[in-house]
Protein backbone atom coordinates (compact mmCIF):
# COMPACT_ATOMS: atom_id res chain seq x y z
CA UNK A 1 0.00 0.00 0.00
CA UNK A 2 1.43 3.40 -0.72
CA UNK A 3 1.75 6.40 1.61
CA UNK A 4 -1.53 8.24 1.42
CA UNK A 5 -1.76 12.15 2.61
CA UNK A 6 -3.13 10.85 6.24
CA UNK A 7 -0.24 9.24 7.08
CA UNK A 8 2.20 11.71 5.96
CA UNK A 9 -0.18 13.86 7.56
CA UNK A 10 0.62 12.33 10.96
CA UNK A 11 4.24 11.83 10.39
CA UNK A 12 4.62 15.57 9.78
CA UNK A 13 2.72 15.92 13.11
CA UNK A 14 5.16 13.97 14.59
CA UNK A 15 8.56 14.76 13.55
CA UNK A 16 8.07 18.01 11.87
CA UNK A 17 6.79 19.11 8.24
CA UNK A 18 10.40 20.29 6.93
CA UNK A 19 11.56 16.69 7.79
CA UNK A 20 8.91 14.49 5.52
CA UNK A 21 9.97 15.31 1.58
CA UNK A 22 7.39 15.05 -0.80
CA UNK A 23 9.42 17.56 -3.40
CA UNK A 24 11.35 15.84 -6.40
CA UNK A 25 14.40 18.30 -6.19
CA UNK A 26 14.30 17.76 -2.32
CA UNK A 27 14.12 14.06 -2.59
CA UNK A 28 16.85 14.14 -5.66
CA UNK A 29 19.93 13.25 -3.63
CA UNK A 30 18.54 10.23 -1.72
CA UNK A 31 17.44 8.65 -4.58
CA UNK A 32 20.62 8.53 -6.82
CA UNK A 33 23.17 5.76 -6.01
CA UNK A 34 26.79 5.82 -6.41
CA UNK A 35 26.82 3.76 -9.51
CA UNK A 36 24.26 5.23 -11.08
CA UNK A 37 22.88 1.45 -11.90
CA UNK A 38 19.62 2.33 -9.77
CA UNK A 39 17.08 5.09 -10.11
CA UNK A 40 15.46 5.18 -6.76
CA UNK A 41 11.17 6.09 -6.56
CA UNK A 42 9.98 7.33 -3.36
CA UNK A 43 6.48 9.11 -2.40
CA UNK A 44 8.12 10.63 0.81
CA UNK A 45 11.51 10.75 2.32
CA UNK A 46 11.21 10.78 5.69
CA UNK A 47 13.77 12.51 7.99
CA UNK A 48 13.02 11.17 12.24
CA UNK A 49 15.72 12.77 14.17
CA UNK A 50 15.55 10.27 17.40
CA UNK A 51 15.17 6.81 18.23
CA UNK A 52 11.24 7.61 19.74
CA UNK A 53 10.65 9.28 16.46
CA UNK A 54 12.55 6.43 14.26
CA UNK A 55 9.89 4.19 16.48
CA UNK A 56 6.51 5.98 15.17
CA UNK A 57 7.03 6.25 12.04
CA UNK A 58 8.05 2.35 11.47
CA UNK A 59 5.15 1.86 13.74
CA UNK A 60 2.72 3.71 12.01
CA UNK A 61 3.72 2.65 8.38
CA UNK A 62 3.65 -1.09 9.66
CA UNK A 63 -0.31 0.09 10.71
CA UNK A 64 -1.20 1.19 7.79
CA UNK A 65 0.72 -1.79 5.64
CA UNK A 66 3.20 0.29 4.11
CA UNK A 67 6.75 -0.66 3.39
CA UNK A 68 9.74 1.24 4.31
CA UNK A 69 13.20 1.54 3.21
CA UNK A 70 15.85 2.32 5.76
CA UNK A 71 18.73 4.55 4.17
CA UNK A 72 22.49 5.67 6.05
CA UNK A 73 25.23 7.79 4.04
CA UNK A 74 23.62 6.51 0.21
CA UNK A 75 26.97 5.02 -0.11
CA UNK A 76 25.84 1.42 -0.45
CA UNK A 77 27.35 -0.44 -3.82
CA UNK A 78 24.34 -2.76 -4.33
CA UNK A 79 21.02 -0.91 -4.38
CA UNK A 80 19.99 -1.97 -0.84
CA UNK A 81 19.31 1.45 0.28
CA UNK A 82 17.78 2.23 -2.44
CA UNK A 83 13.62 2.31 -2.76
CA UNK A 84 11.47 1.39 -5.55
CA UNK A 85 8.12 2.78 -4.59
CA UNK A 86 8.33 2.55 -0.83
CA UNK A 87 8.87 5.13 1.64
CA UNK A 88 12.72 6.01 2.47
CA UNK A 89 13.99 6.05 6.36
CA UNK A 90 16.54 8.26 6.25
CA UNK A 91 18.99 8.08 9.45
CA UNK A 92 21.04 10.51 8.66
CA UNK A 93 19.69 13.08 11.44
CA UNK A 94 20.69 10.59 13.90
CA UNK A 95 24.15 11.58 14.33
CA UNK A 96 24.82 12.44 17.49
CA UNK A 97 27.99 10.76 19.67
CA UNK A 98 26.20 9.47 23.16
CA UNK A 99 29.00 8.71 24.61
CA UNK A 100 32.79 7.82 25.01
CA UNK A 101 34.60 5.95 27.13
CA UNK A 102 38.19 5.00 27.30
CA UNK A 103 38.58 2.77 30.36
CA UNK A 104 35.78 0.65 28.74
CA UNK A 105 37.61 1.31 25.62
CA UNK A 106 33.69 1.96 23.84
CA UNK A 107 31.67 4.16 21.96
CA UNK A 108 27.90 4.45 22.09
CA UNK A 109 26.68 6.30 18.75
CA UNK A 110 23.92 7.10 16.71
CA UNK A 111 23.45 5.49 13.45
CA UNK A 112 23.71 8.60 11.61
CA UNK A 113 27.03 9.68 12.34
CA UNK A 114 29.70 9.53 9.76
CA UNK A 115 32.48 7.25 9.90
CA UNK A 116 35.02 10.37 9.98
CA UNK A 117 33.32 11.66 13.36
CA UNK A 118 33.72 8.26 15.03
CA UNK A 119 37.10 8.34 14.38
CA UNK A 120 38.04 11.58 15.57
CA UNK A 121 35.75 11.03 18.56
CA UNK A 122 37.40 8.04 19.24
CA UNK A 123 40.75 9.54 18.77
CA UNK A 124 40.23 12.76 21.30
CA UNK A 125 40.45 9.86 24.00
CA UNK A 126 43.70 8.47 22.68
CA UNK A 127 41.61 5.52 21.04
CA UNK A 128 41.43 4.03 17.49
CA UNK A 129 38.02 3.23 16.22
CA UNK A 130 39.49 0.26 13.17
CA UNK A 131 36.97 0.53 10.52
CA UNK A 132 38.51 2.21 7.25
CA UNK A 133 36.74 2.88 4.52
CA UNK A 134 36.90 4.69 0.68
CA UNK A 135 33.61 6.38 1.47
CA UNK A 136 34.30 7.08 5.60
CA UNK A 137 33.89 10.85 4.94
CA UNK A 138 30.17 10.42 3.83
CA UNK A 139 29.21 7.03 4.89
CA UNK A 140 27.41 6.43 7.95
CA UNK A 141 27.80 3.74 11.16
CA UNK A 142 24.61 2.31 10.97
CA UNK A 143 24.83 2.01 7.16
CA UNK A 144 28.07 0.31 7.74
CA UNK A 145 26.84 -1.82 10.60
CA UNK A 146 23.85 -2.70 8.59
CA UNK A 147 26.04 -3.76 5.72
CA UNK A 148 28.54 -5.41 7.71
CA UNK A 149 31.27 -2.91 5.58
CA UNK A 150 35.20 -4.42 5.83
CA UNK A 151 37.60 -2.31 4.58
CA UNK A 152 41.49 -2.58 4.88
CA UNK A 153 42.12 -3.36 8.82
CA UNK A 154 40.05 -6.30 8.73
CA UNK A 155 43.28 -8.21 8.70
CA UNK A 156 43.90 -7.07 12.30
CA UNK A 157 40.88 -6.09 13.22
CA UNK A 158 37.68 -7.66 11.66
CA UNK A 159 34.83 -6.71 9.69
CA UNK A 160 32.15 -4.45 11.44
CA UNK A 161 29.85 -6.76 13.07
CA UNK A 162 33.48 -8.00 14.42
CA UNK A 163 33.32 -4.11 16.72
CA UNK A 164 29.99 -4.43 17.56
CA UNK A 165 29.30 -5.07 21.51
CA UNK A 166 25.47 -3.97 21.67
CA UNK A 167 22.62 -2.26 19.50
CA UNK A 168 19.94 -0.29 19.64
CA UNK A 169 17.15 -1.34 16.97
CA UNK A 170 13.52 -0.69 15.76
CA UNK A 171 11.51 -3.57 15.01
CA UNK A 172 9.25 -3.68 12.26
CA UNK A 173 6.54 -3.22 14.91
CA UNK A 174 7.79 -0.15 16.34
CA UNK A 175 8.94 -1.59 19.18
CA UNK A 176 12.45 -0.67 20.54
CA UNK A 177 14.97 -3.67 21.40
CA UNK A 178 17.58 -2.05 23.70
CA UNK A 179 20.67 -3.74 23.46
CA UNK A 180 23.26 -1.28 24.31
CA UNK A 181 25.38 -3.16 26.49
CA UNK A 182 29.04 -2.69 27.15
CA UNK A 183 30.09 -5.93 27.83
CA UNK A 184 33.05 -7.77 26.77
CA UNK A 185 31.35 -10.89 28.21
CA UNK A 186 27.41 -11.60 27.54
CA UNK A 187 26.29 -15.24 27.35
CA UNK A 188 22.59 -14.69 28.44
CA UNK A 189 20.66 -15.94 25.88
CA UNK A 190 21.15 -15.24 22.33
CA UNK A 191 23.06 -13.07 20.49
CA UNK A 192 20.51 -10.85 19.31
CA UNK A 193 22.77 -8.25 17.78
CA UNK A 194 23.84 -11.09 14.99
CA UNK A 195 20.45 -10.71 13.56
CA UNK A 196 20.51 -7.16 12.51
CA UNK A 197 24.50 -7.08 11.80
CA UNK A 198 24.33 -7.42 8.02
CA UNK A 199 21.34 -7.82 7.23
CA UNK A 200 20.62 -5.13 5.16
CA UNK A 201 17.53 -3.48 7.50
CA UNK A 202 15.62 -5.85 5.90
CA UNK A 203 14.69 -7.16 9.81
CA UNK A 204 15.21 -4.14 11.69
CA UNK A 205 16.37 -0.24 12.28
CA UNK A 206 19.80 0.28 13.56
CA UNK A 207 19.55 3.35 15.63
CA UNK A 208 22.46 3.00 17.74
CA UNK A 209 25.42 1.23 19.17
CA UNK A 210 27.98 0.59 21.31
CA UNK A 211 31.61 0.27 19.13
CA UNK A 212 34.29 -1.26 20.66
CA UNK A 213 37.88 1.05 20.96
CA UNK A 214 41.22 -0.03 20.32
CA UNK A 215 44.60 1.79 21.48
CA UNK A 216 45.86 4.69 19.23
CA UNK A 217 49.02 3.12 17.16
CA UNK A 218 52.08 4.62 18.75
CA UNK A 219 53.93 3.73 15.62
CA UNK A 220 53.00 2.73 12.08
CA UNK A 221 55.08 1.81 8.81
CA UNK A 222 53.81 1.80 5.33
CA UNK A 223 55.18 0.16 1.88
CA UNK A 224 54.92 -0.32 -1.46
CA UNK A 225 56.17 -3.04 -3.32
CA UNK A 226 56.58 -4.99 -6.38
CA UNK A 227 55.89 -8.38 -6.66
CA UNK A 228 55.81 -10.72 -9.71
CA UNK A 229 52.61 -12.24 -9.45
CA UNK A 230 49.99 -13.56 -6.84
CA UNK A 231 51.35 -16.13 -5.32
CA UNK A 232 54.82 -14.11 -4.52
CA UNK A 233 52.53 -12.22 -2.70
CA UNK A 234 50.90 -14.48 -0.61
CA UNK A 235 54.48 -15.95 0.35
CA UNK A 236 54.86 -12.15 1.42
CA UNK A 237 51.79 -12.11 3.20
CA UNK A 238 53.20 -15.56 5.35
CA UNK A 239 56.60 -13.97 5.83
CA UNK A 240 55.38 -10.54 7.18
CA UNK A 241 52.70 -12.35 9.62
CA UNK A 242 55.14 -14.64 10.96
CA UNK A 243 57.68 -11.49 11.55
CA UNK A 244 54.97 -9.17 12.39
CA UNK A 245 52.12 -10.94 14.02
CA UNK A 246 49.03 -8.40 14.63
CA UNK A 247 51.02 -5.85 13.80
CA UNK A 248 50.23 -6.41 10.30
CA UNK A 249 47.22 -4.57 9.54
CA UNK A 250 47.15 -4.08 6.15
CA UNK A 251 48.09 -6.23 3.17
CA UNK A 252 46.52 -4.74 -0.09
CA UNK A 253 47.51 -6.56 -3.80
CA UNK A 254 46.69 -4.07 -6.94
CA UNK A 255 47.37 -5.38 -10.74
CA UNK A 256 49.28 -2.70 -12.38
CA UNK A 257 46.47 -1.31 -14.67
CA UNK A 258 44.29 -0.55 -11.62
CA UNK A 259 47.33 1.57 -10.37
CA UNK A 260 48.02 2.81 -13.63
CA UNK A 261 44.55 4.32 -14.00
CA UNK A 262 45.24 5.85 -10.52
CA UNK A 263 48.47 7.58 -11.66
CA UNK A 264 46.65 8.35 -15.18
CA UNK A 265 43.47 10.48 -13.47
CA UNK A 266 43.90 11.48 -10.15
CA UNK A 267 45.89 14.69 -9.38
CA UNK A 268 48.87 14.56 -7.40
CA UNK A 269 49.61 11.12 -7.10
CA UNK A 270 52.74 9.87 -7.45
CA UNK A 271 54.62 6.98 -8.83
CA UNK A 272 56.19 5.64 -5.53
CA UNK A 273 58.67 3.42 -8.01
CA UNK A 274 60.77 3.98 -10.94
CA UNK A 275 60.11 0.71 -13.04
CA UNK A 276 56.24 -0.51 -13.66
CA UNK A 277 55.66 -4.09 -12.48
CA UNK A 278 52.65 -6.17 -13.43
CA UNK A 279 51.60 -6.94 -9.30
CA UNK A 280 51.99 -4.51 -6.84
CA UNK A 281 51.17 -4.83 -2.74
CA UNK A 282 50.59 -1.78 -0.22
CA UNK A 283 51.37 -3.15 3.57
CA UNK A 284 51.15 -1.42 6.60
CA UNK A 285 52.17 -2.55 10.45
CA UNK A 286 50.73 -0.27 12.98
CA UNK A 287 51.45 -1.07 17.17
CA UNK A 288 49.87 0.70 20.18
CA UNK A 289 53.68 0.07 21.75
CA UNK A 290 57.26 1.58 20.82
CA UNK A 291 58.87 -1.13 22.66
CA UNK A 292 60.42 -3.18 19.21
CA UNK A 293 61.20 -0.59 16.16
CA UNK A 294 58.34 -1.46 13.06
CA UNK A 295 60.67 0.45 10.93
CA UNK A 296 63.24 -2.14 11.38
CA UNK A 297 61.06 -4.83 11.25
CA UNK A 298 60.19 -3.65 8.03
CA UNK A 299 62.94 -3.20 6.77
CA UNK A 300 64.84 -6.51 7.90
CA UNK A 301 61.79 -8.40 6.42
CA UNK A 302 61.72 -6.91 3.32
CA UNK A 303 65.37 -7.47 2.76
CA UNK A 304 64.65 -11.40 3.38
CA UNK A 305 61.91 -11.35 1.31
CA UNK A 306 63.72 -9.51 -1.52
CA UNK A 307 66.59 -12.12 -0.93
CA UNK A 308 63.94 -15.19 -1.49
CA UNK A 309 62.62 -13.23 -4.80
CA UNK A 310 59.24 -12.48 -3.17
CA UNK A 311 59.54 -8.73 -3.30
CA UNK A 312 60.72 -6.95 -7.01
CA UNK A 313 61.24 -3.57 -5.56
CA UNK A 314 60.03 -1.57 -2.30
CA UNK A 315 59.82 1.93 -1.28
CA UNK A 316 58.81 2.37 2.89
CA UNK A 317 57.55 5.66 3.03
CA UNK A 318 59.51 8.08 5.25
CA UNK A 319 57.08 10.10 6.64
CA UNK A 320 53.23 10.57 6.88
CA UNK A 321 52.86 12.40 3.57
CA UNK A 322 54.69 10.00 1.91
CA UNK A 323 52.34 7.17 3.65
CA UNK A 324 49.37 9.18 2.36
CA UNK A 325 50.32 9.52 -1.23
CA UNK A 326 51.07 5.65 -1.21
CA UNK A 327 47.32 5.12 0.67
CA UNK A 328 45.69 7.31 -2.61
CA UNK A 329 47.04 4.69 -4.87
CA UNK A 330 45.15 2.17 -3.35
CA UNK A 331 42.13 4.09 -2.13
CA UNK A 332 41.71 6.37 -5.16
CA UNK A 333 41.44 3.20 -7.24
CA UNK A 334 37.27 3.02 -7.28
CA UNK A 335 37.51 6.88 -8.59
CA UNK A 336 39.75 6.32 -10.89
CA UNK A 337 38.57 3.61 -12.93
CA UNK A 338 35.48 5.68 -13.62
CA UNK A 339 37.49 7.07 -16.26
CA UNK A 340 37.84 3.96 -18.13
CA UNK A 341 34.67 4.18 -18.99
CA UNK A 342 32.06 1.04 -18.07
CA UNK A 343 32.94 -1.14 -15.13
CA UNK A 344 31.79 -4.13 -14.08
CA UNK A 345 32.50 -4.92 -10.26
CA UNK A 346 32.75 -8.28 -8.65
CA UNK A 347 32.94 -8.66 -4.76
CA UNK A 348 34.30 -11.63 -4.00
CA UNK A 349 35.97 -13.50 -1.38
CA UNK A 350 37.85 -16.86 -1.27
CA UNK A 351 40.20 -18.92 1.11
CA UNK A 352 43.33 -16.31 1.68
CA UNK A 353 45.54 -19.63 -0.06
CA UNK A 354 43.46 -19.51 -3.02
CA UNK A 355 43.92 -16.30 -3.73
CA UNK A 356 46.74 -16.74 -6.23
CA UNK A 357 43.92 -19.83 -7.93
CA UNK A 358 41.37 -17.76 -8.50
CA UNK A 359 43.17 -14.85 -10.10
CA UNK A 360 45.27 -17.82 -12.35
CA UNK A 361 41.30 -19.14 -13.20
CA UNK A 362 39.52 -16.05 -13.61
CA UNK A 363 41.51 -13.58 -15.80
CA UNK A 364 41.95 -16.02 -18.56
CA UNK A 365 38.04 -17.11 -18.56
CA UNK A 366 36.99 -13.56 -18.13
CA UNK A 367 39.52 -12.27 -21.18
CA UNK A 368 38.50 -15.50 -23.29
CA UNK A 369 35.14 -14.13 -23.27
CA UNK A 370 35.69 -10.42 -24.07
CA UNK A 371 39.29 -10.12 -25.84
CA UNK A 372 40.23 -6.45 -24.73
CA UNK A 373 38.67 -6.40 -21.40
CA UNK A 374 40.67 -4.47 -19.29
CA UNK A 375 40.79 -6.65 -15.90
CA UNK A 376 41.55 -4.44 -12.60
CA UNK A 377 41.49 -7.28 -9.90
CA UNK A 378 42.58 -5.37 -6.49
CA UNK A 379 41.98 -5.46 -2.58
CA UNK A 380 42.33 -7.13 0.81
CA UNK A 381 44.10 -10.34 -0.11
CA UNK A 382 45.06 -10.90 3.52
CA UNK A 383 41.98 -11.48 4.09
CA UNK A 384 41.21 -12.92 0.60
CA UNK A 385 38.76 -10.19 -0.37
CA UNK A 386 39.46 -9.41 -3.93
CA UNK A 387 37.18 -6.86 -5.65
CA UNK A 388 38.00 -8.28 -9.22
CA UNK A 389 36.70 -5.37 -11.35
CA UNK A 390 36.03 -5.27 -14.98
CA UNK A 391 36.90 -2.46 -17.17
CA UNK A 392 35.03 -2.13 -21.06
CA UNK A 393 37.57 -2.75 -23.84
CA UNK A 394 39.22 0.56 -25.55
CA UNK A 395 36.67 1.32 -28.10
CA UNK A 396 33.48 -0.73 -27.08
CA UNK A 397 30.53 0.94 -26.30
CA UNK A 398 29.72 1.45 -22.63
CA UNK A 399 25.96 0.49 -22.62
CA UNK A 400 27.10 -2.90 -24.60
CA UNK A 401 29.77 -4.02 -22.00
CA UNK A 402 27.49 -3.44 -19.06
CA UNK A 403 24.84 -5.79 -21.15
CA UNK A 404 27.75 -8.87 -20.29
CA UNK A 405 27.42 -7.91 -16.16
CA UNK A 406 25.41 -11.67 -16.23
CA UNK A 407 27.97 -13.06 -18.52
CA UNK A 408 30.80 -11.80 -16.18
CA UNK A 409 29.07 -13.13 -13.20
CA UNK A 410 28.64 -16.46 -14.30
CA UNK A 411 32.07 -16.78 -15.10
CA UNK A 412 33.69 -15.00 -11.85
CA UNK A 413 30.90 -16.29 -9.50
CA UNK A 414 30.95 -20.10 -11.08
CA UNK A 415 34.54 -19.90 -9.90
CA UNK A 416 34.24 -18.43 -6.55
CA UNK A 417 31.34 -20.74 -5.73
CA UNK A 418 34.07 -23.89 -6.88
CA UNK A 419 36.36 -22.20 -4.48
CA UNK A 420 34.19 -22.55 -1.22
CA UNK A 421 34.43 -18.66 -1.58
CA UNK A 422 31.58 -15.72 -1.04
CA UNK A 423 29.55 -14.00 -4.17
CA UNK A 424 29.32 -11.21 -1.43
CA UNK A 425 32.31 -10.24 0.51
CA UNK A 426 32.24 -6.84 2.13
CA UNK A 427 28.83 -5.09 0.26
CA UNK A 428 26.40 -6.85 0.54
CA UNK A 429 23.53 -8.27 -1.57
CA UNK A 430 20.80 -5.71 -1.98
CA UNK A 431 19.18 -6.08 -5.00
CA UNK A 432 22.25 -6.12 -7.20
CA UNK A 433 23.26 -9.59 -5.96
CA UNK A 434 19.85 -10.98 -4.83
CA UNK A 435 19.67 -13.67 -7.82
CA UNK A 436 22.63 -14.26 -7.82
CA UNK A 437 22.49 -15.65 -3.47
CA UNK A 438 19.16 -17.19 -4.67
CA UNK A 439 21.07 -19.31 -7.23
CA UNK A 440 24.54 -20.04 -5.05
CA UNK A 441 23.42 -20.59 -1.78
CA UNK A 442 22.86 -23.50 0.07
CA UNK A 443 19.01 -23.89 -0.12
CA UNK A 444 18.86 -25.02 3.65
CA UNK A 445 20.73 -21.48 4.34
CA UNK A 446 18.28 -19.59 2.07
CA UNK A 447 15.09 -21.82 4.27
CA UNK A 448 16.68 -20.51 7.25
CA UNK A 449 17.01 -16.90 6.54
CA UNK A 450 13.25 -16.90 5.38
CA UNK A 451 12.66 -18.37 8.17
CA UNK A 452 14.23 -15.37 10.07
CA UNK A 453 12.89 -12.71 8.23
CA UNK A 454 8.99 -14.33 8.11
CA UNK A 455 9.30 -14.37 12.20
CA UNK A 456 11.05 -10.87 12.79
CA UNK A 457 9.25 -9.30 9.69
CA UNK A 458 5.77 -11.39 9.14
CA UNK A 459 3.91 -8.19 7.09
CA UNK A 460 7.46 -8.06 4.93
CA UNK A 461 7.54 -4.32 5.23
CA UNK A 462 11.33 -3.73 6.19
CA UNK A 463 13.19 -3.51 2.63
CA UNK A 464 11.12 -5.44 0.79
CA UNK A 465 12.94 -7.38 -2.31
CA UNK A 466 16.51 -6.52 -1.41
CA UNK A 467 18.72 -9.54 -0.21
CA UNK A 468 16.03 -12.60 -0.29
CA UNK A 469 13.56 -10.81 -2.53
CA UNK A 470 9.62 -12.19 -2.52
CA UNK A 471 8.48 -14.24 0.41
CA UNK A 472 8.49 -17.88 0.16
Amino acid sequence: MPADAALLATLAQRIGAAHVLTDPADMAPYLREERGLYHGQAPAVLRPGSTEEVAFVVESCARAGVPIVPQGGNTGLVGGQMPFGEVLVSLARLDRVRAVDPVDMTMTVEAGCILDTVHKAAEEVGCLFPLHIASQGSCRIGGNLSSNAGGTAVLRYGNAKDLVLGLEVVLADGRVWNGLKRLRKNNAGYDLKQLFLGTEGTLGLITAAVLKLFPQPAQRTTAFLAVSDPASALALLKRLRGEAGDALTTFELMAAFGVETVLTHMPGTVRPLTERYDWYVLAELSAPTRAFDLGALMEETLGAAMEAGEVLDAVIAASEAQAANLWRLREDMSEAQKHEGGSIKHDVSVPVSRVPEFLERALPACLAALPGLRPCPFGHVGDGNIHFNLSQPVGMEKAAFIGMWETFNRIVHDIVSDMDGSIAAEHGIGILKREELAHYADPVALDLMHRVKAALDPQGLLNPGKVLGVAR
